[in-house]
C-alpha cells in the first residue's frame, strides 16, 4: 500500500470515530465502496457502539461488501461477546450476508436470550440461515418464545414464524391451545396474520386477546 493510500485509510478509520454522524456515515460508505479486509475488525467494533441506526445500517452494508469467509468468523465472535448491541448488530449483519456457515451460533440459548433486541435479531437471522430440513425444529424453538414481551417483540416473533412457511403451522396450532393465555393469544394472532397478512398485528393481537378473555381457544391448526 502506498503512503497516500495509507493516509487515506487512516482518515477513513478516524472518520468512523468522529462526533459527526454524517462523517461516520461517509466513512462507512467509503469502506464499503472500496472493501479492504483490514477494515473488518474496526467495522464490527464500531457496530457495537454506534448510536445512530442509519450509520449502523451503513456499517452492515460495508461488511457485506467483504468476503463472507473473512467477515463471518469475526461476526460470530461478536455474537458471543456478551455485549447487547454488538451481538444484535452482528446477528443482523449475518442475516444480511446469508452464509449458513454461521448457523451453529444460533443456539437455543441465543434464541431465548433475555435481551429482547438480541433475541429479535437472532430470530430474524435464524429464519434466513436455517439449513434445509431443519425448519420444523426451528419452529419448535421459536414457538417457545410465544407470549414474550410487548408489541414489537411479539411482532418480530410472529414474522419469523410466518417466514418459515407452512412447516410452522402444526407447531403454531398446538400453541393456540396452550394453558398460558399470553401464549395462546400470540399464537392465535400469528395464525390470523398467516391467513390474512393485511390484518395488521395490532388488530390481530387485540382480537385474539378478546377471544382468550372470553374463554376461547385456538383450533390447533386449520
Amino acid at each position: 500500500m502506498t503512503m497516500a493510500k495509507q493516509d487515506a485509510a487512516r482518515r477513513v478509520l478516524q472518520g468512523l470515530g468522529s462526533d459527526s454522524s454524517s462523517i461516520r456515515l461517509q466513512s462507512a460508505l467509503a469502506i464499503g465502496t472500496a472493501p479492504d479486509p483490514a477494515f473488518i475488525g474496526t467495522l464490527v467494533e464500531r457496530c457495537a457502539t454506534e448510536p445512530e441506526f442509519f450509520v449502523r445500517e451503513m456499517l452492515t452494508w460495508a461488511l457485506t461488501r467483504h468476503p463472507a469467509p473473512l467477515t463471518v468468523p469475526v461476526l460470530v465472535d461478536a455474537v458471543r461477546s456478551g455485549r447487547g448491541q454488538a451481538r444484535s448488530q452482528a446477528l443482523h449483519t449475518l442475516s444480511k450476508i446469508g452464509d449458513r456457515q454461521a448457523w451453529p451460533v444460533l443456539t437455543p440459548a441465543l434464541l431465548s436470550d433475555p435481551d429482547d433486541e438480541v433475541a429479535r435479531s437472532a430470530w430474524r437471522a435464524a429464519v434466513v440461515l436455517v439449513p434445509d430440513g431443519e425448519e420444523h425444529g426451528l419452529a419448535v424453538l421459536l414457538a417457545r418464545q410465544l407470549g414474550r414481551g410487548e408489541g414489537e417483540t411479539q411482532l418480530s416473533l410472529s414474522r419469523a414464524l410466518i417466514a418459515l412457511g407452512e412447516v410452522m403451522l402444526p407447531v403454531l396450532g398446538a400453541a393456540t391451545t396452550d394453558p398460558d393465555p399470553r401464549v395462546r393469544a400470540h399464537a392465535m394472532a400469528t395464525e390470523r396474520l398467516w391467513h390474512d397478512p393485511d390484518a395488521g398485528f395490532g388488530f390481530a393481537i387485540e382480537e385474539a386477546k378478546r377471544v382468550v378473555a372470553l374463554g376461547g381457544r385456538g383450533h390447533g391448526g386449520r
